[in-house]
C-alpha cells in the first residue's frame, strides 16, 4: 500500500503530520488530485478549537488547494490525469433540490466535507467526490498562487458582495481586513461600490487594504468611533451594505450599527460563539440579514476574472513552506506573526 504524508486532526484534538494511505477512487464521480499548493484557513482553526460540531476527528485537514489530476472516474466530468485544477471548498452533487437552486452549501449529499467530514488537502494527495462540480480547470494564464483561493476565500468575498445587492455608487463597509474581507472589498468594487470602508483592529491588515487600493477609507474601531465615521461619510445615513467577515466578539453588533436603515448586512464570518440579535434596539431600521456558508458556485467565473486581471489574490500569500513545516505554519498563521495573511503549503520535501 502506497503511503503519503498528511496532517491529521486526532481524537485528542492535537495535530500530527503522519503517514496515511494514498487515496483511491471510490466512485465514478471521484477524482484523485496530487496537491501542488494548499493553504491553512481560519476554518481549520475553528475545527482545532472544537467549534465545528460536524467535524470528524481522525480526518486530514484542509479544503483550499490546487493540483494536478492523478486519476479520474468515468463520471468526473471529462477530467483526465494531468489536468491542472482548482478546488471548490464545498462538495456538491449538482442534482438535489438545493443544488438546482444554487444553494450548494446545503447539498443533500455534500456540503463542507473536505477537511471536515472526509480527508482534506493538507496532504500529498486528496480524493475529491463529485469532481465534475468540485474541480475547475485553471486557465494557463492564472498562477497556482491566484487560483489557490478561488474555491473558498475569493468565493466567500464574492458571495458577501453578492448578498449585499450592491448598486452602482453604494457605500459598502467591510468588517475584517483578513483574507475574506480583502476579497470582499475587491468584489464590492467589482459590483459597482463607489466607496469601500475597511474596518479592522489590526493596523497592518488595514494598511494592506489601503495599499492594494481595495478601500478608500480605513478605520480601527479601537481608535475611533466607527459608527460616527461611517455616518460622516454617508450623509448621516450609514452604509448601504455591510459585509461582516471578521467573526469577532462584537463585530456582529458593529455590523448592524453602521448599516443604514433598509440596508443589507451580509454575514460571511464563521463565529465560534452564539450571537445576540437585539431586536428592540434595532427596531425601525428594517435591516435585511443574509448569512453564509459560502455557496461557491462561481469558480469558473472567478478564474476568468483572475485571468482578465479584474481580481487578484496572490498578494494574500505572505508566508510559504513545505508540508514538512505545516505545524509551524499553523502556529504562525494563528498568531498572525509578521503580518501573516495566508501560509501557503508547498509539497512535502524528502
Amino acid at each position: 500500500m502506497k503511503t503519503m504524508k498528511a496532517l491529521v486532526w486526532r481524537e485528542d484534538g492535537s495535530l500530527a503530520l503522519t503517514d496515511r494511505p494514498v487515496p483511491r477512487l471510490f466512485a465514478p464521480e471521484d477524482a484523485v488530485v496530487k496537491v501542488t499548493l494548499s493553504t491553512i484557513c481560519t476554518s481549520d482553526l475553528h475545527i482545532v478549537h472544537g467549534a465545528v460540531p460536524r467535524a470528524k476527528p481522525g480526518i486530514v485537514l484542509g479544503h483550499e488547494f490546487v493540483g494536478i489530476v492523478a486519476a479520474a472516474g468515468e463520471a468526473a466530468g471529462g477530467l483526465k490525469p494531468g489536468d491542472r485544477v482548482a478546488a471548490n471548498c464545498i462538495t456538491f452533487c449538482g442534482d438535489c433540490w438545493f443544488c438546482r437552486q444554487g444553494f450548494i452549501n446545503n447539498c443533500e449529499k455534500g456540503g463542507w466535507e473536505l477537511g471536515c467530514r472526509i480527508d482534506g488537502c493538507q496532504a500529498e494527495y486528496v480524493r475529491v467526490p463529485f469532481a465534475k462540480q468540485g474541480l475547475t480547470k485553471i486557465p494557463d494564464t492564472v498562477s497556482d498562487e491566484d487560483a489557490l483561493f478561488v474555491g473558498d476565500i475569493l468565493s466567500s468575498g464574492y458571495f458577501g458582495a453578492q448578498l449585499c445587492a450592491i448598486t452602482p455608487g453604494d457605500t459598502v463597509a467591510v468588517i475584517g481586513a483578513g483574507p475574506v474581507g480583502l476579497c470582499a472589498m475587491q468584489c464590492a468594487r467589482l459590483f459597482g461600490a463607489g466607496q469601500v470602508i475597511a474596518l479592522d483592529m489590526d493596523e497592518s491588515r488595514l494598511a494592506v487594504a489601503k495599499k492594494e487600493g481595495f478601500a478608500q477609507v480605513i478605520c480601527n474601531p479601537q481608535k475611533e468611533n466607527a459608527e460616527d465615521l461611517v455616518r460622516s461619510l454617508t450623509g448621516g445615513r450609514g452604509a448601504d451594505g455591510v459585509i461582516e467577515a471578521a467573526g469577532g466578539t462584537n463585530t456582529f453588533e458593529l455590523a448592524w450599527r453602521i448599516a443604514r436603515p433598509n440596508a443589507v448586512v451580509a454575514l460571511v464570518a464563521m463565529y465560534e460563539k452564539e450571537q445576540r440579535l437585539p431586536l428592540p434596539r434595532m427596531y425601525g431600521k428594517n435591516l435585511i440579514f443574509k448569512t453564509g456558508g459560502v455557496d461557491a458556485v462561481h469558480c469558473a467565473r472567478l478564474l476568468d476574472l483572475l485571468a482578465a486581471g479584474r481580481l487578484r489574490t496572490g498578494f494574500l500569500i505572505t508566508h510559504k513552506g513545505p508540508l514538512n513545516e505545516i505545524l509551524e505554519g499553523y502556529r504562525v498563521f494563528e498568531a498572525r506573526e509578521e503580518g501573516c495573511l495566508k501560509w501557503a503549503v508547498t509539497p512535502y520535501e524528502l
